[in-house]
């Protein structure tokens, strides 16, 4: 019962802060509620005895990512307003997508309560979960794994992509001029008449 009850609440804090991340105006605020979204989502991990998954979560996405999310949106000038323009442009895909997240959702909650599931793995004794999570990543389901993990190295490849842009106004050093620069290039002696004291 105790558990049930510490679902909920952090079911219910995690779908508001889920909210507000989409809702909120101000991007540090948005960034904030992530924060505590992956907190709660760490709660529900522990509550399923995944002690592993809910520290990885904080450790990595609390620890690192959104610590980078904060100090880019807090070091770059963002405008909201340009970023805003092309929101309605994408209602109807996104639109589409939660449709189908919550048909997926429904369906497998309807399996459960309709007892389709399968059976829980039993661990071997002696055997803690973050073991059992490292033998059926790395060999029943090491192609998804793999899979995932160029899927995010193209993810990183296209956002530095697509956030590199050269500022025309900025200068920069080049070292292969400077080290193909001949003293000629850079001192010029002139011989200028002496002056007589009168």
């Amino acid at each position: 019962m105790f558990e049930t009850v510490v679902f909920y609440f952090f079911a219910t804090v995690l779908l508001l802060a889920a909210v507000r991340v989409v809702t909120a105006r101000n991007p540090v605020h948005a960034a904030l509620f992530l924060v505590l979204a992956f907190f709660t989502a760490a709660g529900i991990w522990l509550l399923l005895r995944a002690e592993f998954l809910a520290i990885a979560l904080v450790l990595v996405y609390v620890g690192a990512v959104m610590v980078l999310f904060l100090f880019v949106v807090m070091m770059l000038d963002i405008n909201i307003e340009q970023l805003r323009k092309g929101f309605w442009n994408y209602l109807p895909l996104g639109a589409v997508v939660g449709v189908l997240m919550a048909a997926e959702m429904g369906l497998l909650l309807a399996s459960r309560y309709a007892g389709f599931t399968g059976q829980p793995m039993e661990t071997p004794p002696g055997v803690g979960n973050t073991k059992m999570l490292g033998r059926l990543i790395y060999t029943d389901y090491v192609y998804a794994f793999e899979i995932a993990a160029v899927i995010l190295l193209v993810a990183i490849v296209a956002a530095i992509a697509l956030t590199l842009r050269r500022r025309k106004d900025t200068r920069r050093q080049d070292p292969n001029a400077q080290v193909r620069v001949r003293r000629e290039d850079r001192v010029q002696l002139v011989s200028m008449p002496g002056e007589r004291d009168e």
